[in-house]
């Protein structure tokens, strides 16, 4: 499994450099893969990758970040990044938006986040 996803990387990057006249890495040397066993997990990523820029401090509002699905979900964009509808249904998300908007802020533990770090 962990060599697909360094397969799925390497792609990513070389098509991104050759778009972008570039070279080098897009992304930190020490990225690995974990596995996701549970819908709790899946759903604490979710929520994790859509609050990393505003705990970042890049954006004051989770929607003010235009290259997160979060927009999508809000319907404030209609994009393709994702498939909602498979996505609310796999992570039983709410699919009524102000229900959605108000989990999607709620603070995640660090500590919780760090098992995937380890």
């Amino acid at each position: 499994m962990t060599q697909k996803i360094a397969t799925l990387l390497s792609s990513y990057t070389q098509a991104i450099n050759n778009q972008e006249n570039r070279e080098g890495s897009l992304f930190r040397q020490k990225t690995k893969a974990v596995e996701i066993k549970n819908l709790y997990d899946a759903l604490r990523c979710f929520h994790y990758i859509h609050q990393n820029p505003l705990k970042a401090g890049l954006v004051s509002k989770l929607e003010e970040w235009e290259f997160s699905s979060f927009r999508d979900f809000m319907g404030l964009r209609n994009g393709t990044l994702c498939d909602i509808t498979l996505a609310t249904k796999l992570l039983d998300l709410p699919d009524v938006r102000e229900r959605f908007y108000k989990k999607s802020y709620n603070s995640i533990d660090p500590s919780a986040i760090k098992k995937f770090y380890k």
